[in-house]
């Protein structure tokens, strides 16, 4: 057996972390790490979308260079200017609506260069 080698799975407790060995239930080392977002290239995006939201649309702004909690705050900021409800996924805010015009002169005050992306 070779010395690299490390164990994936285990009909006990199934998958393993490949960092750690520990499985994948009590990781640790996927936790104590931040999530790192992939940076941008400086520019927030505002788009529109009604994909697996039964046609009803949100507002999707995309590229924010902030950390998790600076992006729950902005986010409630944006939505009480909008009078809309919302929520953060993945980095990526969405606002209930379509509230780009709103959302691009309030980003724009803020100092974020924003554009437009999307039909």
């Amino acid at each position: 057996m070779a010395r690299n080698s490390s164990l994936v799975y285990s009909t006990d407790a199934g998958r393993h972390c490949p960092d750690c060995t520990r499985p994948m239930a009590a990781c640790e080392c996927k936790r104590l790490a931040p999530a790192a977002r992939p940076t941008g290239d400086g520019i927030v995006r505002l788009r529109r979308e009604t994909k697996g939201r039964g046609g009803k649309g949100v507002t999707l702004i995309d590229g924010l260079p902030l950390q998790d909690d600076a992006l729950l705050a902005l986010a409630k900021q944006l939505k009480n200017q909008c009078g809309t409800g919302g929520t953060v996924k993945d980095g990526v805010i969405e606002i209930q609506g379509d509230h780009r015009p709103q959302l691009q002169r309030l980003l724009e005050a803020q100092g974020y260069k924003v554009k437009l992306a999307g039909g």
